[in-house]
């Protein structure tokens, strides 16, 4: 009975050791699945630092149609509310000639989409210098698009039309502050893809991240390109 227990037991012990061996043993029983550089290269919470550190495109595109969805959204209200007040002939609404600088600032946005589209080619054909130019072409025909609007907004102070008492200024001032606003961010994000292409670079990772950015940054400043296009006609046009 002594002899046959003895068997037993070494039996039963004899896979335990066997298990523990395979599932991280320092032993000969692991099977060689130990890696010899100290186990780092199977480390799965560095798999896991090495998953969070790499470059997803697609929220960058998703998080940007989202915006402009937004912005269409907001400025949808502002020309649907223009409109019905426009349509219903009131007295209070006396519109008036848009001041030379509403004219520059569209040839200056317009241009400035144009000069985008070139910085843009030159980011995907990975052309640094020529990226650079363009880009800061851009941001300061952005600045120049700003300037433009606060010179409209004083001329039309000084001949005597407010934002109070007449709907129609009310309208002009609040549509073309909200589009300069919007314009502001557009510069914001100018000055980043500027900044992420302002060195050269043989990274596949990061010329990756450059186009990306650059193309969805595009979306935003073509877009405040056309809706400045909408407005002017609808302020110029729609009286």
């Amino acid at each position: 009975m002594d002899i046959g227990t003895a068997e037993i037991i070494d039996d039963i012990d004899e896979p335990k050791r066997r298990r523990s061996g395979l599932f991280g043993g320092s032993g000969p029983g692991n099977g060689g699945r130990q890696d010899p550089g100290g186990g780092g290269g199977d480390n799965p919470q560095e798999d896991d630092e090495l998953d969070l550190t790499r470059f997803v495109p697609g929220k960058s595109r998703i998080l940007t149609g989202l915006l402009l969805m937004a912005v269409i959204m907001t400025f949808g209200g502002l020309i649907a509310a223009y409109i019905v007040t426009a349509t219903n002939n009131a007295i209070e609404w006396r519109p008036f000639d848009l001041p030379g600088q509403i004219w520059i600032s569209t040839a200056i946005i317009l241009i400035s989409s144009i000069t985008y589209h070139l910085a843009k080619l030159a980011i995907d054909r990975n052309d640094q210098p020529a990226a650079k130019r363009w880009l800061i072409a851009t941001t300061a025909l952005g600045a120049a698009f700003i300037s433009s609007q606060l010179l409209a907004w004083l001329a039309l102070n000084l001949r005597g039309f407010y934002f109070h008492g007449n709907p129609y200024a009310g309208f002009f001032y609040v549509l073309t502050a909200v589009h300069a606003v919007h314009v502001l961010g557009g510069i914001t994000a100018l000055g980043a893809v500027l900044l992420k292409s302002w060195y050269p670079t043989a990274d596949s990772q990061q010329i990756a991240k450059r186009m990306t950015l650059g193309q969805v940054v595009g979306w935003y400043w073509h877009f405040m390109g056309g809706l400045w296009i909408v407005l002017f006609i609808l302020l110029g046009f729609w009286k």
